[in-house]
């Protein structure tokens, strides 16, 4: 006969075992499911983000209106963001968030080695590409990923020929030639002006890389909204300038010769002047230079609902209206196609082989709907394909043999 003996005495005992019982199946059920690990990844997610504000839902509630501070470990009042008295808003509060992740990422950056894909090294893609495992396209991609992991960073000295205040060298834009050994640059000065030269590359492979600076002689208070070189009488021998115009001032197109710039060419022949091009127009948003020779010495400029062709030599002129402005352009090389970006988002090409009848009147080789502006436009090397960009900041492939030719409608 089994007896049971009840005393006040054994109540802790019971009540421990009545605790271990139950601690014993939260622990079997969390190794279960997959949650042994809570207290750690709450943890390490601490460790990992200290600068986030979410409260953690284990310990602190989350009460709507409020925002829980973990450094001061106490309660704020929320207000709406409007409240420009308020300096507590979720708007401000998820900024600071952002631009505190933001500065530990940089830091990280620094402090961080670049580490290549495993087992990624010239002899080996060299090895794949020749016995065939590999394909061109992944040989061609992995070949400029292991150049980019091999690049250091070095900070460039400017050599100006003349004495130049803090500040010039601010560059709105720079523009390399096919050679890559000459850069177009355009700076910001003070009161509204800008300057734009050329920078020579021959000293960027010294010890202390060095490029000197060849400033053209004149200032402009006309924003530089595009450029690009030109080979009018040599390989880049000129550069091809759209300035935006003013309430006072129209716009207009240069064809600035290289040899203008200082201390750059002094053995030109005299006797042989450049030509110097300069065509007042509307508003220019772009301008693209011809190399196809069936075309030569002929370039575009976008301006404000038209595309102006014109010829640098016999100054011949052809004007294509459209129904918004055109920001971007490119000629093709392999045939008579000059592409165009609008404001729109269409994407258009004009086949300069076929005569217009009129300005409103043509015919379209090539239309392409995007859902935003366009603002650049670069053929591929085949020219079957082209890469747009957006006001969105958004990248586009996009092939050009698949769409065909559409009458431009009138206006």
């Amino acid at each position: 006969m089994r007896r049971h003996y009840w005393s006040q005495g054994m109540g802790p005992k019971r009540e421990n075992n009545r605790n271990f019982r139950r601690k014993n199946s939260q622990r079997r059920f969390n190794d279960r499911y997959g949650l042994g690990a809570s207290s750690e990844t709450a943890e390490t997610s601490k460790d990992v983000r200290p600068y986030s504000s979410a409260p953690q839902a284990s310990s602190v509630p989350e009460l709507p209106g409020f925002y829980f501070d973990p450094e001061k470990n106490r309660y704020f009042r929320l207000l709406p963001g409007h409240n420009n008295c308020n300096p507590l808003t979720k708007e401000g509060i998820q900024q600071n968030e952002m631009e505190m992740k933001r500065q530990r990422l940089l830091e990280e950056e620094k402090t961080r080695k670049k580490s290549s894909r495993h087992g990624l090294n010239a002899s080996m893609l060299v090895w794949k590409r020749q016995l065939g495992l590999m394909h061109f396209t992944t040989y061609c991609r992995r070949v400029h990923e292991l150049k980019v992991n091999l690049m250091q960073k070095k900070e460039v000295y400017i050599h100006s020929p003349e004495p130049v205040g803090a500040g010039t060298h601010r560059f709105e834009f720079i523009l390399a030639d096919s050679e890559c050994k000459t850069l177009f640059a355009v700076n910001d000065v003070e009161n509204g002006f800008c300057k734009y030269g050329l920078l020579s590359l021959n000293g960027l492979w010294k010890d202390l890389p060095t490029v000197e600076s060849h400033d053209n002689p004149y200032f402009t208070n006309q924003k530089v909204v595009a450029a690009c070189w030109a080979s009018l009488t040599a390989p880049d021998s000129h550069v091809l300038v759209c300035l935006l115009g003013k309430s006072e001032i129209p716009g207009c197109v240069s064809l600035i010769p290289a040899c203008l710039f200082k201390n750059l060419n002094t053995d030109t022949d005299d006797n042989h002047p450049e030509m110097l091009y300069n065509v007042r127009v509307s508003n220019a948003w772009s301008c693209a230079w011809n190399l196809n020779p069936r075309l030569e010495c002929s370039y575009s400029a976008g301006l404000s609902n038209q595309i102006l062709v014109m010829n640098a030599v016999t100054d011949v002129r052809k004007t294509f209206r459209t129904n918004s402005d055109v920001l971007a352009q490119q000629f093709a090389t392999e045939s008579l196609l000059l592409y165009n970006g609008l404001r729109s988002g269409e994407i258009f090409a004009i086949d300069m082989r076929v005569p217009s009848l009129s300005p409103t009147n043509w015919r379209k080789a090539l239309s392409i709907s995007h859902g935003s502006s366009i603002t650049c436009l670069q053929l591929l090397q085949d020219e079957n394909y082209m890469v747009v960009a957006d006001m969105c900041g958004r990248l586009a492939r996009i092939a050009t043999q698949e769409y065909g030719t559409c009458m431009m409608p009138g206006f």
